[in-house]
């Protein structure tokens, strides 16, 4: 006879994925669908959307391919999905307006104008995160001045996953992990009253849920079952959000993985590092993410450009991706004196800083430069981001990687050399899924056996005879990008008075 069967679902920026596991956490099925943004709508400067319907149909259809291939009926499901943005939803749990993305840049001259006046500093005090465009709290208050019917008449401003949930259960519920940024009162478990009013948000306190730890859990209605083609009554779970259900889902954030961290070489290049402690002084940048137990948190810094950085310039080149492996072996470390600093996010950068105007740049050009030598600047840029990012969250422990850039292995080497430390590869597939059901199974008081679940697929060693350039490298790389922050901020200015011509 089968044994249980868990069903993890990832609703992603760009992809839905379904995986179904048994019990040793081993993978009986894994299916995706991918999912459109909407850039611009209406010609809106700025804009990225989705649609939450389309989101639906597409967790419809790839949760049945998932059991049809598995070939067994889940007995729970367990959901994650994109963190930030503003999903506006009525009583039940329909759209009252096209999602706003958590790469929407409307918000970008607000938040400018919170961190002049000391708001996101302050706020960063009460709840160790920062804001940038795409942040709840950001979007919410572009709606608030730009639809504010549109607020009048919804129920909920929420989160993608905590949508999902209450299409399929009809409860009106998120998890600490979504709640604790930015309007999280820096216990983990409640929201502040400080925080709304610093950003004017008060009268709007009503649109946020309740708060459940360690996750919420359900039973799947008729309708969610119809969705689903489950059973009415199926558990469902909902959270951690994608970033830190991937830090569960390869072992880090559990009691004993403190100063653990973890990579997410994805669109994103996340990063992510287990505290004992809440981290709100010093630069407001990153989040502390809550973990649902007291006095854990998740410190943050999920740098706006990962993948997507390097995809654009394989765009730009004519090159598939399949070809990056061969061209990172044949430029050599420290890429012929190029350096790319890898900010291309059309809302600038949110981590280990915030600035809605970052733009990203190429420097040590010359007629040598080749297109290997590009891409592998934009790797080594990346990583250099990551050295960063780490170094202001304090990792001091092991540093777990994943996501679709860990499958080259020239890059991870890449990343390997510059962090200086063994990169853990974290056991596969879907370890964002994998870590929703962790926390699920938790929630609900069923053991499962976490180590197992989360069993490393490997390691891969530095390489100390690149130590000493590409410690130069980083010091080069942040001399770089010091001097290019005050440029970002006259080039937005001489782009507004064009705009005035």
């Amino acid at each position: 006879m089968a044994g249980k069967a868990y069903l993890g679902i990832d609703a992603g920026t760009s992809v839905v994925k379904a995986a179904i596991f048994d019990e040793n956490g081993d993978a009986l099925a894994v299916q995706g669908r991918s999912i459109p943004l909407m850039h611009e709508r209406a010609g809106v400067r700025g804009a990225v959307e989705q649609d939450f319907e389309v989101i639906l149909a597409t967790l419809s259809a790839v949760v049945s391919d998932a059991i049809r291939e598995a070939g067994q009926t889940p007995e729970s499901v367990a959901l994650t999905g994109q963190g930030d943005g503003c999903w506006i939803t009525d009583e039940k749990f329909h759209p009252v307006r096209p999602a706003m993305s958590w790469l929407d840049g409307r918000a970008g001259s607000l938040v400018d104008e919170w961190a002049k006046s000391g708001v996101l500093q302050e706020v960063y005090g009460i709840s160790g995160g920062s804001m940038f465009p795409g942040a709840p709290a950001a979007c919410l208050k572009w709606l608030d001045l730009n639809e504010p019917e549109t607020l009048d008449r919804a129920a909920t401003a929420g989160y993608c996953k905590d949508a999902i949930f209450g299409r399929l259960t009809g409860v009106r519920a998120t998890d600490p992990s979504d709640a604790s940024m930015p309007f999280g009162d820096g216990t983990g478990m409640g929201y502040s009253d400080r925080v709304l009013e610093l950003t004017g948000l008060t009268d709007r306190r009503s649109l946020l849920a309740p708060i459940v730890a360690p996750v919420p859990v359900a039973d799947l209605h008729a309708e969610g079952a119809a969705l689903l083609g489950l059973p009415v009554g199926t558990p469902v779970s909902s959270g951690p959000f994608d970033f830190p259900a991937c830090g569960f889902g390869s072992g880090i954030g559990f009691p004993g993985t403190e100063g653990d961290a973890l990579l997410i070489v994805g669109t994103t290049l996340g990063c992510l590092v287990h505290r004992d402690e809440l981290v709100n002084t010093g630069d407001a940048a990153g989040f502390s993410v809550s973990t649902g137990k007291s006095g854990q948190w998740l410190r943050a810094m999920p740098a706006m450009v990962g993948t997507a950085s390097l995809d654009w310039v394989l765009r730009i080149l004519g090159i598939e991706v399949s070809a990056v492996e061969g061209l990172l072996g044949t430029s050599p470390p420290g890429a012929n004196g190029l350096n790319v600093l890898p900010y291309l996010a059309t809302s600038g950068e949110r981590a280990p800083f915030v600035d809605p105007l970052a733009a990203g740049s190429i420097s040590g050009m010359r007629l040598t430069t080749n297109r290997d030598d590009i891409v592998r600047a934009v790797c080594e840029g990346l990583a250099y981001t990551a050295r960063h990012c780490f170094e202001s969250a304090g990792q001091s422990g092991r540093i777990v990687v994943t996501g679709g850039g860990s499958k080259s292995s020239n890059w991870m080497q890449v990343f390997a050399d510059v962090l200086e430390t063994p990169l853990v590869l974290a056991r596969t597939p879907e370890v964002g899924a994998r870590g929703a059901v962790l926390a699920g199974a938790e929630a609900r008081g069923e053991e499962l056996d976490v180590e197992q679940w989360t069993s490393p697929e490997g390691v891969v060693e530095p390489n100390d005879a690149n130590r000493a350039l590409y410690d130069a490298g980083f010091a080069h790389q942040m001399e770089l990008l010091e001097a290019a922050r005050p440029l970002w901020h006259t080039r937005a200015a001489l782009a507004t008075q064009g705009d005035k011509k």
